[in-house]
């Protein structure tokens, strides 16, 4: 009988645990690191641990893993990447790859020169309605495309309502936390949809009355040739929460919605003449991730849906965009 992978989970907090309980349910041994004992203790109720370690060099020196997921605060992403690589250990890391572009270039250049495979977790490139987008965009569905609108609005306090928001890494500056950040996930979006843009101009500012010390709004407009603009919008103020795409054509639009779960395509002045409706759910999207990690675990798959260099092409746009707010100006990407 084959041996269970041995998982160690590197930060238990929402996205640890529900990698936690994911891996379990797909028949992984789980252990987890977390500096903090209540939620090491409060992860051994979740999922049957074998192992809980305050930190993961303890971890490494106590026991041998097949797999790492770390979901830590991004500031510490990339010397937790660097030891587990220096272990020999596949890397499940989640987005995004640090807080500044240097330091992921550092993570970039060491596993060039390692075997060690890393995935990344821009989680959004799993979830099957997203594909689905990509597929009706390559059989251009509403013809030429000339403006791409992303838009995420999503009230912080909400995210985590068993603790508070000013307790969580978002609202700190040092750990890597704000919108531009955390919400990268749209920006890799972009880029896995239409690659780098030729240039950017972009403002991240805090608006709100939120008690955070990051951003909580960032509205970016990227340059695609003559033809195509792509605009951006986050913020972590908005109530209702909204995730959508609108997709707009020479021939109509393509609307996709987080919520209500479905794809929208319209060719006319009023109404959609197309509606698809899918039943996923959010947890759907991050057992693919593991279900791909577990393969690359088994040496059984090399071409990643998403890779480091993809992360560090959403930091350069992320450098970009923090250049743009602070100069006025627009920034270009493409020499």
């Amino acid at each position: 009988m084959k041996q269970a992978s041995h998982l160690l989970i590197v930060g238990s907090g929402s996205v640890g645990k529900r990698h936690a309980r994911n891996f379990t349910a797909l028949g992984c041994v789980v252990s987890c690191v977390d500096p903090r004992s209540d939620r090491r203790e409060e992860l051994g109720r979740e999922a049957n641990l074998k192992g809980a370690y305050p930190d993961l060099h303890a971890a490494l020196a106590a026991s041998a893993f097949d797999g790492i997921a770390i979901c830590s605060p991004p500031h510490v992403h990339v010397e937790q990447a660097l030891a587990a690589i220096g272990a020999g250990i596949p890397v499940l890391l989640e987005k995004p790859i640090s807080p500044d572009l240097s330091a992921a270039r550092r993570l970039e250049a060491a596993v060039r020169k390692s075997p060690v495979p890393v995935l990344l977790g821009y989680t959004w490139r799993w979830w099957p309605p997203l594909r689905r987008v990509r597929q009706l965009l390559q059989e251009r569905a509403v013809g030429e495309l000339r403006h791409v609108q992303f838009h995420m609005s999503a009230h912080l306090a909400d995210w985590h309502p068993w603790e508070r928001y000013q307790d969580f890494f978002m609202a700190s500056r040092a750990q890597g936390g704000g919108a531009l950040l955390d919400e990268s996930h749209w920006i890799d979006l972009a880029l896995w949809m239409f690659g780098m843009p030729e240039a950017l101009s972009g403002r991240v500012d805090k608006l709100s009355s939120l008690e955070i010390e990051t951003d909580d709004n960032v509205d970016v407009l990227m340059v695609y040739g003559e033809n195509l603009r792509v605009s951006l919008h986050l913020d972590l103020f908005g109530r209702p929460h909204e995730k959508f795409i609108r997709f707009v054509g020479e021939s109509g639009s393509l609307l996709w919605t987080a919520s209500p779960n479905q794809i929208s395509i319209g060719t006319k002045a009023q109404g959609w003449d197309r509606v698809e409706t899918f039943q996923f759910e959010r947890n759907d999207m991050f057992v693919e991730v593991a279900k791909e990690f577990l393969e690359v675990i088994a040496r059984e798959r090399r071409d990643l849906t998403c890779t480091l260099a993809d992360g560090v092409q959403v930091l350069a746009a992320v450098e970009a965009i923090r250049r743009s707010s602070a100069t006025g100006s627009t920034v270009p990407l493409l020499s």
